[in-house]
């Protein structure tokens, strides 16, 4: 379990969900993590020390430059290096988002998480990741986590959100050609719908759940190690000669024109 050893990887939203489960496998895998999150990130430390990790975890409001700033300082100057940045933070306010209805708020937070807050991220990360590229020899690697809507539009109403996503992946090809002779990587990461918190509480009834299922050729949500693990592959450096790309796990969607019928296979 030593594909990050040596590694420092800061994980924003890291405290639950997706972004929880990629901080603990990453600590596993010899990372030491820094969680950044608006929320008490103190289970996840408990869980990474006793599985004998090392993890620190920083207040960080990803929508504000100036917070974003210290954590990334505070990551330096605890761990030393920056050689992973996660831009795992994310926010879908709302089912019905569309470009008539949608309250202004809704837009403006959805685009200052989504949108600015990676922007701020590769914006104060990136001096340091290049910095951290030419002391190992090895390049870092940004992901930022886009999603498998942006290739194909959503299911329901998701303007605002889907519109934010596709901002991530046009900004991560940017970063990655800016960046590619400076030692810095970065790519988007796609995921398809698994039922997290984020995802449940639009999916709050079987009708509501089998309407998405149906799109899914594999007939099934995705569990939240299996995104983990492409997250974990564009952290490492077995994807060292992979940037500018969206690494797109969701299912079979953005392939099927029509679905298969018939059980899932389990």
């Amino acid at each position: 379990m030593t594909r990050l050893a040596g590694k420092v990887a800061f994980i924003t939203g890291a405290a639950n969900g997706l972004g929880r489960v990629a901080a603990e496998r990453f600590a596993a895998e010899g990372a030491r993590v820094v969680v950044a999150d608006v929320g008490d990130a103190s289970d996840v430390l408990k869980t990474i020390a006793a599985a004998g990790g090392t993890a620190a975890s920083v207040e960080c409001d990803v929508s504000s430059d100036s917070a974003v700033r210290d954590a990334v300082d505070f990551a330096v100057k605890t761990f030393g290096d920056l050689h992973v940045l996660y831009n795992n933070a994310g926010v879908m306010l709302s089912a019905d988002d569309d470009p008539v209805s949608t309250p202004d708020d809704v837009i403006e937070k959805t685009l200052d998480i989504n949108v600015k807050g990676v922007m701020y991220a590769c914006r104060h990360a990136i001096p340091h990741m290049m910095e951290s590229a030419k002391r190992c020899g090895e390049s870092s690697s940004i992901i930022n986590v886009a999603s498998f809507v942006a290739h194909i539009g959503a299911a329901t109403p998701q303007v605002a959100y889907t519109a934010s996503k596709g901002a991530v992946l046009a900004m991560t090809r940017e970063v990655a050609a800016i960046y590619a002779r400076k030692g810095v990587r970065a790519n988007a990461l796609c995921p398809g719908p698994v039922m997290t918190p984020l995802l449940a509480k639009f999916l709050s009834d079987d009708a509501k759940r089998e309407r998405r299922l149906v799109h899914i050729p594999m007939g099934r949500f995705g569990e939240p190690h299996e995104i983990v693990n492409g997250a974990l592959f564009l952290a490492s450096n077995e994807s060292s000669w992979m940037t500018g790309q969206s690494l797109i796990i969701d299912g079979g969607i953005t392939s099927a024109y029509v679905t298969p019928e018939g059980p899932a296979w389990s």
